[in-house]
């Protein structure tokens, strides 16, 4: 395949997957739910946290944690109690358990007291053509605050070569001005030219049969590399092409 018919074909296939219709089968449907800006990004975030495994069973157990702060996740994370807090603690989702998420009610609303919310953290450390370098100084505000140790491994660090596939689906959902009602692109201090795809096992191995994607492993080096292929296919926003390969990997076998 040349590279005007590869672009033409996953441009294709984004037009195909990148519709409402996606949302319906997706976690991002969690912060459709709402309209306000910190309901939205606060219900993503957790969202996205807990994305992984069974899609049916994440978007099952998103919905439980959103009625468990009473479906106001903002209001929930700026006014809790203790005794607010102690009906978290039942909640499990595969290794993320309810102190884990009692852990990341606290340390959200350390991010809205002290670090002006969820935007601005990303914001801050935002490079020329990379967001990995900010999500990495996310991790450590986030955590600034006392913490459980086994609370941490549930936010990836892009800096110890992780492709931190949650993190830049939830930048995608948060970010990319999506005109099909997809993604939300409630942010607009971080250009989505600056995005990168959300690398797991299906998106990776269609990466790879189109040769976009030539290391093995699904890393920081592979996203890196993926990065700059999907950049040559459209500078501005590369990370459309998240629908098309994932629409293949699931919904196509490709």
């Amino acid at each position: 395949m040349s590279p005007f018919e590869l672009k033409s074909f996953l441009d294709e296939k984004v037009e195909l997957y990148n519709n409402p219709n996606f949302i319906e089968s997706d976690p991002v449907q969690i912060p459709h739910l709402y309209t306000q800006k910190e309901d939205i990004e606060i219900a993503g975030f957790l969202a996205a946290t807990i994305a992984w495994g069974n899609r049916k069973m994440i978007i099952s157990n998103s919905n439980k944690m959103m009625q468990l702060m009473g479906n106001a996740p903002y209001d929930f994370i700026m006014s809790h109690n203790e005794a607010n807090l102690e009906r978290l603690s039942t909640f499990v989702h595969r290794t993320f358990n309810g102190q884990d998420f009692i852990g990341f009610v606290k340390s959200l609303q350390h991010i809205y007291n002290n670090h002006n919310g969820l935007e601005a953290v990303f914001a801050k450390n935002q490079e020329m053509n990379s967001m990995q370098k900010s999500i990495s100084e996310f991790k450590k505000v986030f955590f600034e605050i006392d913490h459980l140790p086994r609370t941490k491994k549930h936010i990836s660090d892009p800096m110890n070569g992780s492709a931190a596939k949650r993190i830049n689906m939830y930048l995608r959902w948060m970010c990319r001005q999506d005109n099909k009602g997809v993604d939300l692109g409630i942010w607009k201090s971080i250009s989505p030219s600056k995005l990168s795809c959300p690398l797991d096992v299906h998106s990776g191995n269609v990466a790879r049969k189109l040769e976009l994607l030539t290391r093995k492993q699904n890393d920081f080096k592979a996203l890196s590399e993926l990065d700059t292929s999907l950049r040559l296919l459209d500078p501005t926003d590369p990370v459309k092409y998240d629908f098309a390969l994932f629409g293949l990997g699931i919904f196509e076998g490709f």
